[in-house]
């Protein structure tokens, strides 16, 4: 989660005290560039350019290399900080560092920015999509950049990887969207895991999360800005997108939070919703200025070629079942069951594939009322879960 996103969930509350004192690892970006890349749909991309960030040292053999894989609203700022004086550390800070789950006194680290990453308005953020400029053209991609696939971003992340001379990776993780690409790296390239962590995921999207990412998707495309997603240089479709953000955020928690957090309060003190249609109740009001305020530094349509990405999602392409049995990697697979995204009949599914597939699997659950999020915000819940599993 880059740190724009991190300031609007703490202005709506939801960043943890315990967040803000994590252990400080200052870390660099750094750019990785590929003078071409080839598309699964058999479109060849030039230039095309990702943001990632390391944390611990390759050993000489280069058989301590990690890779996380981040969500879908965030980058490849897994851990640490930019600076000292950044108001929060990376994501996945809890766990990852110097003595956590995943040690960095032992591992090297490696996160990187997915193509169509959403946060194209982070100077932090590095990443070749729609709003990308065509070098054939001089202008920007628009509806004309090829639809991407999760294993795209996973093939471009093997482009890095190998690019750093590793040949296996001692784990593959990540939540919810880094989870799927965790389950594709195990699916596709199976002899390049030693073993895999999907977060918060499942492994395949079926019918009722492609329905709700539609959902997500649909104020934008209302928005006339938006233009048939022809709007760079002009009027950017925010407020579809933002009210698009405002849907993937209430979703990625949980009622629990929700009620606990606002009640049926009102936006404003004497401002009751009951006396005219333009009174709001509180929950409205903070998500929508916390999506606002995500949507000025994203694009649209990257957005929109994320849900086609995740909507397509199955890994490596095939029925679950026949994903399953390609894996070889043992699995710590970490769900939320309160999680309103990735439900538990759809972990369910998952797990029973895996064991039907007789896979080396273990799953766990983390608590909480975030829902969805606390995989991302609660993982240190999982601590000893994840040091027993790297143990083995």
């Amino acid at each position: 989660m880059n740190r724009w996103i991190m300031g609007a969930l703490a202005l709506a509350g939801w960043i943890t005290t315990g967040m803000a004192q994590a252990q400080e690892l200052i870390v660099e970006k750094k750019i990785f560039e590929l003078p071409s890349f080839t598309t699964q749909s058999g479109r060849t991309l030039k230039q095309v350019r990702v943001g990632w960030e390391s944390y611990g040292t390759l050993n000489a053999d280069k058989s301590n290399a990690v890779l996380i894989c981040h969500f879908f609203s965030g980058n490849s700022h897994a851990a640490g900080k930019y600076a000292a004086a950044d108001p929060q550390p990376g994501y996945w800070d809890a766990i990852i560092g110097p003595g956590k789950a995943i040690d960095t006194d032992r591992y090297f680290v490696i996160a990187s920015d997915t193509l169509v990453n959403l946060n194209t308005g982070d100077p932090k953020t590095t990443t070749t999509g729609p709003a990308s400029i065509d070098p054939d053209t001089g202008k920007p991609y628009g509806l004309d950049f090829p639809v991407v696939t999760v294993r795209d971003f996973v093939e471009v992340q093997k482009a890095l990887v190998e690019s750093l001379g590793i040949k296996r990776l001692a784990l593959v993780a990540g939540p919810s969207m880094g989870s799927l690409q965790t389950f594709e790296w195990a699916v596709s390239h199976p002899e390049m895991v030693a073993k895999a962590m999907p977060v918060i995921g499942a492994a395949e999207a079926d019918a009722m999360l492609i329905g709700w990412l539609d959902v997500w998707a649909a104020p934008i495309l209302v928005d006339p800005d938006w233009n048939g997603g022809d709007y760079y240089g002009k009027a950017p479709p925010l407020a579809g997108l933002a009210k698009a953000l405002t849907a993937v955020t209430l979703q990625a928690n949980h009622q629990d939070w929700a009620n606990a957090t606002f009640g049926r309060r009102p936006a404003k003190e004497g401002e009751e919703p009951g006396k005219a249609l333009a009174n709001r109740f509180q929950v409205q009001s903070v998500l929508d200025n916390a999506g606002m305020a995500r949507a000025k530094l994203s694009d649209a349509n990257h957005f929109l070629y994320l849900i086609k990405a995740n909507q397509l999602f199955a890994a490596g392409g095939i029925s679950l079942a026949d994903g399953m049995a390609k894996i070889r990697a043992p699995m710590l697979y970490i769900t939320q069951p309160k999680d309103l995204v990735f439900t538990p009949d759809m972990v369910a599914r998952t797990v029973k594939a895996a064991q039907d597939a007789g896979r080396d699997v273990t799953h766990v659950t983390i608590d909480g009322v975030r829902g969805h999020l606390d995989g991302v915000m609660s993982m240190k819940q999982a601590e000893g879960a994840i040091r027993a599993f790297l143990a083995k």
